[in-house]
């Protein structure tokens, strides 16, 4: 791994860790093992290095989706594959915390890819939803964005609720109750 790419992920670290007042230059480049100069030749700054490990990490949590939802089988079974993927629970989400930082909602270029990501997120989940009704899996009348939007809701709250308790218990139970409303919609 280049110094570039070991700054993105330091970044993306304490992004996730500390935010991004609490993420500095230097602790960045201690993280990677990298010098001043090696950050600057990379990025003109903090701005646009944490905006490359924001669009990393959105990037990593798409195609984690992905890897869920675009298998094969019923569209009930990939939700429940993304639902039950294994996650840092206790961390929270990569992009989901993101929403939290002050100072990423207040700037539109960091917000953008957070908003794009939880966007192309429910997307894609209503894609499948929308497979499972077309073929008669789901209730015909399925409103599949609502539910989608109710699936990325419900994740990142049982974060928040695993964070809080200190426990993963609260997310699973969160999951286990949104798999249930999920089966009361089928055929």
């Amino acid at each position: 791994m280049g110094t570039r790419d070991q700054l993105v992920d330091s970044a993306r670290e304490l992004l996730w860790e500390r935010g991004y007042v609490g993420t500095s230059p230097k602790a960045i480049q201690q993280r990677a093992g990298a010098g001043q100069g090696s950050m600057y030749h990379h990025f003109a700054g903090k701005k646009e290095l944490a905006l490359a490990a924001v669009q990393r990490s959105a990037e990593e949590l798409l195609d984690a989706a992905d890897a869920q939802l675009g298998t094969s089988g019923t569209a009930v079974d990939r939700v429940t594959a993304y639902l039950r993927r294994e996650r840092e629970v206790l961390k929270g989400c990569p992009i989901g915390r993101l929403t939290q930082d002050p100072d990423i909602v207040a700037d539109p270029v960091l917000r953008a890819p957070v908003d794009e990501t939880l966007t192309r997120v429910r997307a894609r989940l209503a894609a499948v939803l929308d497979e499972g009704r077309v073929a008669g899996e789901l209730a015909a009348e399925l409103d599949t964005a609502a539910l989608a939007a109710t699936i990325v809701a419900v994740l990142q709250g049982g974060y928040v609720l695993a964070r809080a308790a200190n426990t993963p218990e609260p997310f699973d139970q969160a999951v286990s109750g949104l798999l249930a409303l999920l089966a009361a919609h089928r055929r």
